[in-house]
């Protein structure tokens, strides 16, 4: 079984608990949004990370892809950072999916955790990890591909926007 890590919109804020969250992972895929080069270097020495670009990420941040594939355990992933929604994709989201025709669309943008079917292609947006925009809680996702390619999927609550979570 291989698990990926899904982060999307951390607006330059890592939270400290992906070191364990992400630890078992193959690798970390970012959908956007990422804010810092700092951020991309500490999922890195965590596992393998591929990202793309968001919307907000310019300056040394300016040289990633709009869109991306990985293969993973057999299963094809692509990331895109503006895709609409799985009930609404827009041109690029349906573009990505009809050219590369991926088992799995990584997205951000929305700030909004959600999963859904688009064209035979499992569609999530793993949720703001961040602290910055309109969203209430921090959100990721670990995907789990099981050797015959099965797909589970993990969403894992942060806790709200504004503070780290603490257990109790």
């Amino acid at each position: 079984m291989a698990t990926v890590g899904l982060i999307s919109d951390t607006h330059g804020w890592l939270d400290p608990e992906f070191a364990q969250l992400f630890a078992a992972c193959e690798v970390i895929l970012h959908a956007g949004d990422i804010g810092e080069e700092a951020v991309l270097e500490e999922l890195g020495a965590i596992a393998r990370t591929e990202a793309v670009r968001g919307n907000i990420d310019g300056g040394p941040l300016r040289h990633l892809p709009l869109t991306r594939v990985v293969e993973v355990q057999g299963r094809r992933i692509a990331l895109l950072h503006i895709a609409g929604s799985p009930t609404r994709p827009n041109k690029a989201a349906q573009e990505l999916i009809k050219a590369e025709a991926p088992d799995v669309l990584v997205v951000g943008h929305s700030h909004i955790a959600v999963a859904g079917r688009v064209h035979g292609t499992l569609w999530i947006n793993p949720g703001a990890a961040g602290r910055q925009g309109f969203h209430d809680k921090r959100f990721a996702a670990l995907l789990h591909i099981a050797d015959d390619g099965t797909l589970s999927l993990d969403r894992v609550h942060l806790g709200p926007r504004s503070e780290l979570r603490r257990e109790p």
